[in-house]
């Protein structure tokens, strides 16, 4: 039976959740405020203690934001690192030369997969689209069957595989173990971006979606530019490497002892912060004379800047975990999946759902799923791995009209906004499901 705390506790944050769909819905304010706001008044609601609410947000927030931020910086170095050298364009010309031309809609799949490993989605989708637009016009097909692939897998490793930041922020919020995260990230996204490939050649050609000319002779393939950019190894090494590492540190602690000479090194190599430097050294070591001093410092400022506002709101969510923690609303809630039968997996990813819908950011429903999640583990008998996995499918389900990923794909793909509608939020839709119907069955099996 539910309390009357528990009642009043639950009340205030079904206010807090309504509060803030109201203020980015509504009043367009932006994340940060739109979370701080509710949080903060959250200790207005009577039976909270203001004392234990106070010490609750600044632990929550100071122990998230010690644990992740300089991870989160460093990832973003990273990325822009990798957005200014070519090593994008050169990871999808080497998919291209391997899958084959005939097949180059399945190359920009599997180009988008390994891309938003390292890079934000929309930056993904502003280099390669006029790529996208050239291999349209040759090969007859339209924007539907050529760009769909691409668009779901950038999201997916974007949502779902570490270093990106929501993933990086939802680890930390769960305590999960980031090796893990990356081992089983990677194969769920891998299957769910094929699904993406089967739904965009399957549905594609009925979805009205014709290639621009406006692009054409924009590409580095067009350019002729394929000669200026890095080696392939060159171009994986910063995103392979560093992932290589982190994910081998959880397999030599699972298989070797801990005084182990080799544990004791992936240790310490396999830490994010380590294996991240190693990255971004390899990456600018791919930098042009023209490029060095001034350029590369404007990259690394670019990054500080696109690393606070997550960093901020990864904070605030470990503020909002910790605060649930003290209320018996945490109890309540994971009763009442309890009671109802249902797998408790699936509670994450309706958060993750939900948190999406509401916010139209990704790496915020990533965030808010873990958020809410983490004090809800222990109960539900859920691991930290899978709670995290669950919450970040979720937060890919369904990319429209109130996400900015899908004006910058709709807009540049020269789409009709019916078009985009099927196409794009179609193949979320399908990755999303696909996602979480692996999960699930790696969570039944007992493997997470």
């Amino acid at each position: 039976m539910i309390t009357d705390s528990a009642l009043v506790a639950l009340a205030g944050l079904a206010a807090v959740v309504a509060l803030l769909f109201l203020l980015i819905t509504r009043y367009k304010w932006h994340v940060f405020l739109a979370l701080l706001v509710p949080i903060v008044l959250f200790a207005l609601i009577p039976g909270i203690d203001r004392q234990t609410f106070i010490e609750a947000f600044e632990q929550g927030f100071g122990r998230t934001i010690q644990s992740i931020a300089v991870v989160i910086v460093l990832g973003s170095v990273l990325a822009e690192a990798l957005k200014h050298t070519g090593g994008i364009e050169r990871i999808t010309a080497s998919m291209i030369r391997w899958v084959g031309e005939a097949r180059m809609p399945l190359a920009l799949t599997l180009s988008g997969f390994v891309i938003g490993l390292a890079i934000f989605s929309d930056v993904g989708y502003v280099i390669l689209n006029p790529l996208v637009h050239s291999a349209a016009l040759t090969s007859g097909l339209n924007m539907s069957v050529m760009a769909t692939g691409l668009v779901g897998a950038m999201q997916l490793t974007h949502a779902m595989v570490p270093p990106t930041p929501g993933p990086l922020a939802a680890v930390a919020l769960v305590g999960a173990d980031i090796g893990r995260v990356i081992l089983y990230g990677g194969l769920v996204t891998l299957i769910a971006s094929l699904a993406g490939w089967v739904f965009a050649r399957a549905a594609g050609p009925y979805i009205e979606s014709p290639p621009s000319r406006e692009f054409v002779g924009q590409s580095f393939a067009d350019q002729g530019r394929e000669a200026e950019l890095p080696a392939t190894w060159r171009a994986y090494a910063p995103i392979l490497i560093p992932l290589t590492l982190i994910a081998g540190q959880s397999v030599a602690a699972f298989a070797l002892p801990a005084e182990h000479i080799v544990n004791r090194a992936m240790l310490y190599l396999g830490w994010p912060v380590v294996a991240l430097g190693i990255g971004i050294l390899l990456a600018y070591s791919n930098t042009k004379a023209d490029q060095a001093g001034v350029r590369t410092a404007k990259w690394i400022e670019d990054a500080l800047r696109a690393s606070a506002m997550i960093i901020m709101v990864t904070g605030l969510g470990g503020a909002l975990s910790q605060i649930l923690r003290a209320t018996p609303a945490v109890d309540a809630i994971a009763g009442a999946v309890a009671a109802t039968g249902l797998p408790a997996i699936f509670l994450p990813f309706v958060l993750g759902v939900a948190g999406n819908m509401i916010t139209g950011s990704t790496t915020v429903g990533v965030i808010t799923a873990a958020s809410v999640a983490a004090p809800m583990m222990d109960t539900l008998g859920l691991s930290p791995e899978a709670t995290m996995l669950a919450g970040a499918a979720g937060s890919m389900i369904i990319k429209y009209v109130n996400s900015s990923y899908f004006w910058v794909c709709t807009s540049l793909s020269r789409m009709p906004l019916k078009s985009a509608l099927l196409s794009y939020g179609g193949v979320t839709l399908v990755n999303g499901v696909t996602a979480m119907a692996v999960v699930y069955a790696l969570w039944a099996a007992g493997l997470l």
